[in-house]
């Protein structure tokens, strides 16, 4: 019992020693001291590198022929948001799920179109892939789209090279946002933003 406590005792106290900050240091926000957002940590897409490039692609996207044509109908052209296709070799699927997170908003926002959900579209994901395998595949578009009764779809794919040398290394990133007709299977506009980040 008296082990007990005093395993108890050890718990709380080296909780509230990592609670209180690592060895004294101080835990700052960005919202308090901005600097700490404006600094790139690594190689890998950060916070600042979505928010540019999103920031430029959905500017062109607002002039683009497409979304001219949909303020242009009668009535709200549906539209869904698709997954961005990963063709880097890291792990950025979070960041790439908070960047469609923002051209959900963005389109919605914009009151031009109907967004469906993408809980919606998970549900609908797992019906026509199948329980055991509910991940989005691009070759069933147009399925998925006359499930939900979608007319477009905005998606996007993301490619990088990284090379390196004695002195640094350099990791170039290109993102592309797409809005594909589901009807037809055709990209009908498509932005590019090009990312380079290097450590020296």
């Amino acid at each position: 019992m008296r082990l007990t406590r005093l395993f108890a005792l050890s718990l709380l106290s080296l909780s509230l020693s990592v609670l209180g900050g690592c060895g004294g240091r101080e835990i700052v926000r960005g919202s308090d001291d901005p600097s700490i957002d404006a600094h790139a940590m690594s190689t890998g897409l950060d916070k600042e590198d979505v928010q540019r490039s999103l920031t430029t692609l959905l500017g062109k996207m607002r002039t683009a022929p497409v979304m001219d044509g949909w303020r242009a109908r009668g009535e709200r052209t549906t539209v869904a948001i698709a997954p961005i296709r990963n063709d880097t070799s890291e792990h950025i699927e979070p960041v790439l799920q908070s960047l469609l997170g923002e051209v959900e908003t963005w389109l919605v926002n914009s009151e031009v179109v109907t967004v469906v959900s993408q809980e919606r579209q998970s549900e609908m994901i797992r019906q026509i892939e199948g329980a055991q395998h509910p991940v989005f595949d691009p070759r069933h578009i147009p399925q998925y789209g006359r499930q939900l009764g979608v007319q477009y779809y905005v998606t996007g794919k993301i490619f990088a090279v990284d090379e390196r040398n004695d002195d640094m290394r350099r990791v170039q990133y290109w993102l592309f946002l797409q809005v594909i007709e589901v009807e037809t299977g055709a990209i009908r506009w498509q932005g590019k933003e090009e990312i380079t980040k290097a450590v020296r």
